[in-house]
């Protein structure tokens, strides 16, 4: 039976355009595995965790129903839609094929001072880690890959990267058990490459450092019970 959430709060740092926040909100909470496919959202509960109006909650669902996240049941309301490990392993092959050219680029082009900004983000991520601030963790993640996709001066694939990676929420990144450790092990294989001029390296670091955030969520997935229902409708 479908079930509605509720009692999920949303914490945003920097207020968005509310469609947009509530679209952020919203697909979190699904590719987190707070919510299963075949669940109702309800309009009300992600207004009042969101803190707007109705309308903008609406306007959001039907976005994430243009991207496939939801469907819109008539007379019923929006429903979580259905999805499988396929899914997300496509999302992170995407991310990874991007994110991987961009790092082969920034290799050739990166400057003495994007190299030092990212030293000093490695330390506070480092730091961030000692302290178990998962905020600061999952922010400073995001200023290290951004700093690289900068680098790489190709803004025409930075913004195709952007369209995938909007499709994953960087909260849940510093969440997927094991994937601090890989980060921590990963960024300064990638510095090294980088600082060496070494784009076929930081080509590989950067695909095999995205798909394992792949591997690391699917299986936190199948651990929350998410495909569960499937497995069990096709036994």
């Amino acid at each position: 039976m479908a079930r509605s959430i509720g009692g999920a709060s949303a914490r945003s740092p920097k207020r968005q355009q509310l469609p947009e926040e509530v679209a952020a909100y919203v697909r979190e909470l699904i590719i987190s595995g707070q919510v299963k496919p075949g669940e109702f959202l309800r309009i009300e509960p992600i207004s009042e965790a969101v803190g707007v109006s109705n309308t903008p909650v609406r306007e959001g669902l039907l976005s994430l129903r243009s991207q496939g996240f939801v469907k819109l049941a008539p007379r019923r309301g929006f429903v979580v839609a259905p999805f499988s490990q396929e899914d997300v392993r496509d999302l992170f092959w995407a991310q990874a094929q991007l994110g991987g050219e961009l790092a082969a680029r920034a290799a050739k082009r990166i400057s003495p001072e994007t190299l030092t900004r990212l030293e000093e983000i490695n330390e506070l991520y480092t730091k961030a880690v000692d302290d178990r601030d998962a905020e600061a963790i999952a922010d400073l993640g995001h200023q290290f890959h951004r700093e690289i996709n900068l680098a790489a001066d190709s803004h025409r694939l930075a913004l195709l990267l952007g369209s995938v990676v909007r499709h994953l929420p960087n909260r849940f990144y510093a969440n997927i058990e094991g994937q601090v450790g890989e980060t921590q092990d990963d960024h300064p294989l990638l510095l090294e490459a980088l600082r060496a001029g070494d784009s076929r390296k930081a080509r590989s670091l950067m695909e095999k450092h995205i798909l394992k955030g792949g591997d690391q969520l699917i299986a936190t997935l199948t651990e929350r019970g998410v495909w569960d229902d499937a497995d069990s409708d096709a036994s």
